[in-house]
């Protein structure tokens, strides 16, 4: 028989997507939270108790962030703001905020940003920071994006991406609308959405069992 007498059957109907794979009890629970997170302080402030213990005892505020602030008509960087309050847990031994807060609560304050606008369909992880200290900060501190890369647009395309945000950090001073600037941060995030890492995760489980089923002498499952 001839090569040319071989024919593969194709199907001439159209292609279908498949349906999205059916969430799992824990990963509906996830997103259940996610949403709770951002409906208001109060939440925010309990799952922060669970899952993020270092900003709960830190004691920092987000504003701009919540179900009800979206409603404004500014800006999500004009909206947004975090305060560190200027407690003894922040503080160092010379009775200034200390360094280490200054730097993480950049990382929560920044995340917190990037997890509002992007929603709870998203893994938000800090790939990279660069904090200036400009002054000591002797009061509490507050966060505010002054430059951040469209969110929007990033979500819009799909898939994962890196946004890059600037912050400045200011000291709040006792005159009302007073404040001093303590610090300067340049940060990336990059944002993974939850229904690739769970594919990823599928392929990798499929992958070690075809490696289990070729050293049994097995059919290996078919990857997708």
């Amino acid at each position: 028989m001839s090569s040319a007498d071989l024919r593969i059957p194709t199907s001439n109907a159209p292609r279908t997507e498949s349906a999205p794979a059916k969430l799992s009890l824990y990963e509906r629970l996830e997103a259940a939270l996610s949403r709770l997170s951002n409906r208001n302080r109060f939440w925010h402030r309990v799952c922060s108790l669970i899952w993020l213990p270092y900003a709960f005892r830190s004691g920092i505020a987000l504003r701009g962030v919540f179900r009800g602030d979206r409603a404004s008509k500014d800006s999500a960087k004009a909206r947004f703001s975090a305060v560190l309050p200027f407690r003894r847990f922040n503080r160092n031994w010379y009775n200034a905020m200390a360094g280490a807060a200054l730097l993480g609560n950049s990382e929560v304050a920044g995340g917190s940003y990037v997890f509002a606008e992007c929603g709870g369909d998203y893994t938000v992880v800090c790939k990279e920071m660069n904090y200036k200290f400009v002054r000591p900060c002797l009061g509490p501190a507050v966060y505010r994006v002054i430059d951040s890369e469209d969110l929007d647009a990033k979500v819009a395309l799909g898939g994962e991406f890196n946004v890059a945000l600037t912050m400045e950090i200011y000291q709040q001073l006792h005159r009302p609308g007073k404040e001093l600037l303590v610090g300067r941060c340049n940060i990336t995030f990059h944002c993974t959405p939850k229904s690739m890492v769970r594919e990823r995760a599928e392929r990798r489980r499929l992958r070690h069992l075809s490696r289990n089923a070729k050293d049994a002498g097995k059919d290996p499952p078919v990857l997708p």
